[in-house]
């Protein structure tokens, strides 16, 4: 890069594009492009999951939890100038290689653009790949890895998973409805609904009142979050996993997405509490949020076994799916990965697939060698003794060294 294009923080591809075609320009800094970013999120017409507002990569980028990697945020744009979509990156050494991945790859649950429109997401997938690929000879990247690709938002199909592989896992979620009580009949069933309500007399009757809290200030934010990592921090403990929400980075990131932004926005991260009246907090709950959906990011409970008959997370999950329906939300997803009250809760499966696109010789043999292991994920996820197997192994490895959890995405 030329020091007059690191001066102004970008550089662009191409002077001007043919007709039809995309230029491609880059910068290293979320200020130089944060304008751009903020007006494309805030235009009605935009397509985006709230792992894409800036706010939500900014709070992650500047807490530095991929240390050595380098931003760099790509903005496409048409022939009359108009940026088309956004995609901000972390580029990352594997070996010899730069392979960029969608900043927050291993804590957000979805990766797509952010496009300007549905009109935007209309490229075709090989258009778009002919541009990332151009870009990234000039950023000197090897192969780009797009995980947790959407195969379809908001009804849109995603280009960017066109011939993508099959995820290891797919997501959850459920549309919601204007009506908070109608919404909850709809999503659990009389029976179920009956049997949280029982639960939570009886909870009300051993430790008093309850409130579903959602935080409105940082420290708000912060008590919530203090009692998440001690919760965690047990859970963690009792299955011998490290537990990755110790990391000082990762704490830097939580506290910076979950504060009230600037101008009135509201935090990346929307953090609730199921808590009794002198302030002991029962549950958990956290979502990446835009004004449209809540993206489940992480839950967790007091693991005192004389609260377990109760389920406070249960109840938390009731009170979270009635607040965001009567707020105006039109969605919920509960993250990605298998678990028993996702499929009781969900109405829909977000479908996933990884796409690897090569630039370089060397990122061919990078894509090639990741595109098997994505396949043999997918083959044990789905094979119930090859699953099976694997979590043998998973619990010898454990019963010998504390490992890192296998995956930070999801409802965890």
């Amino acid at each position: 890069m030329t020091a007059l294009a690191e001066n102004l923080g970008r550089i662009a591809l191409d002077g001007v594009a043919p007709r039809g075609s995309l230029v491609a320009e880059m910068a290293h800094d979320l200020a130089s492009v944060e304008t751009t970013w903020r007006a494309l999120e805030s235009d009605s017409a935009a397509l985006m999951t709230p792992y894409q507002r800036f706010d939500w990569v900014a709070a992650y980028a500047t807490a530095e939890v991929e240390a050595g990697s380098e931003l760099l945020v790509l903005i496409l744009k048409d022939e009359a100038a108009r940026p088309r979509l956004l995609i901000p990156l972390a580029v990352e050494r594997v070996g010899p290689l730069r392979i960029a991945r969608v900043v927050g790859d291993r804590h957000a649950n979805f990766h797509m653009p952010l496009f300007a429109s549905r009109e935007a997401a209309a490229l075709r997938p090989e258009q778009l790949a002919e541009a990332l690929v151009q870009a990234g000879r000039k950023a000197g990247i090897d192969a780009f890895r797009f995980a947790n690709q959407p195969r379809f938002w908001d009804g849109v199909p995603n280009p960017l998973s066109d011939r993508g592989l099959p995820a290891p896992s797919d997501a959850y979620g459920l549309l919601l409805g204007p009506d908070a009580e109608a919404t909850l009949r709809r999503v659990f069933s009389g029976d179920a609904r009956k049997k949280v309500r029982a639960k939570e007399r009886k909870l009300v009757e051993a430790l008093g009142p309850v409130r579903h809290r959602i935080a409105a200030t940082s420290a708000e934010a912060a008590a919530i979050q203090s009692a998440f990592y001690a919760q965690k921090a047990s859970r963690f403990a009792a299955l011998g996993i490290a537990d990755p929400y110790a990391d000082p980075a990762v704490r830097r990131f939580i506290a910076s997405a979950t504060a009230p932004g600037s101008e009135g926005r509201g935090p990346a991260i929307e953090v609730h509490s199921l808590e009794t009246e002198n302030g002991r907090v029962l549950a958990t709950f956290g979502g990446a949020v835009d004004g449209n959906r809540f993206c489940g990011m992480w839950t967790s409970f007091d693991t005192d076994s004389e609260l377990g008959r109760f389920s406070p997370g249960e109840i938390l999950l009731h009170r979270l799916i009635g607040d965001q329906s009567a707020r105006g939300r039109r969605a919920l997803d509960l993250g990605v990965g298998e678990a028993s009250y996702k499929a009781k809760t969900c109405d829909e499966t977000i479908e996933l697939v990884e796409s690897l696109m090569p630039v370089s010789a060397g990122g061919h043999l990078f894509a090639t060698a990741a595109g098997a292991l994505v396949r043999l994920k997918h083959r044990i996820k789905h094979s119930p003794r090859l699953f099976a197997v694997a979590n043998r192994v998973r619990r010898l490895r454990r019963r010998r060294v504390p490992s890192q959890a296998e995956s930070r995405s999801g409802v965890s």
